[in-house]
């Protein structure tokens, strides 16, 4: 197998890797850096459960070879919050109660994390449309909805 040696700065951390030619970004996060947030679900770029951020933009790892993000900037769930406090969507979604299984949470926190850069009070065609992309499985679709939409009112309110 044909292995390189990458650079990535994943979480504000420079990480200097060797990873085999087929290597997914997801395998490199959770194998070799033990960032388990992002998960393998569909392995088909379908349900978002493996999003991350690169270079600010959602991207499914699970599709991204880990030889492709030499050079990139990476955020996973675990890299949001500061100082032990958690970040405000992953408090929203807890104070809406939108998740149970979690297992898509890690994913739909950073998809909603690009979608609140791009548009802080997002339209509600904006909001379905940015996270289209995401699944969750048990059908917490209305609590994630309801998470972000109080991120929106929480932005408008403090921009007023």
């Amino acid at each position: 197998m044909t292995r390189k040696k990458i650079i990535l700065s994943v979480n504000g951390v420079r990480n200097e890797i060797e990873v085999e030619a087929k290597e997914t970004l997801l395998e490199t996060l959770r194998n070799r850096l033990d960032l388990t947030g992002a998960k393998l679900g569909c392995d088909q770029q379908v349900c978002g459960s493996c999003t991350v951020l690169m270079n600010d933009l959602p991207v499914s790892s699970c599709s991204v070879l880990a030889m492709d993000a030499d050079g990139c900037e990476i955020l996973t769930v675990e890299g949001l919050g500061a100082g032990g406090a958690l970040h405000p969507i992953q408090q929203a979604f807890i104070e809406h109660g939108a998740f149970q299984c979690a297992y898509c949470t890690p994913g739909l926190i950073l998809a909603v994390k690009y979608l609140l850069s791009r548009f802080p009070r997002p339209t509600e065609p904006q909001l379905r449309h940015y996270l289209a992309g995401n699944i969750c499985r048990c059908g917490c679709h209305v609590e994630i909805l309801q998470a972000v939409r109080s991120l929106a009112r929480r932005a408008q309110e403090n921009q007023l």
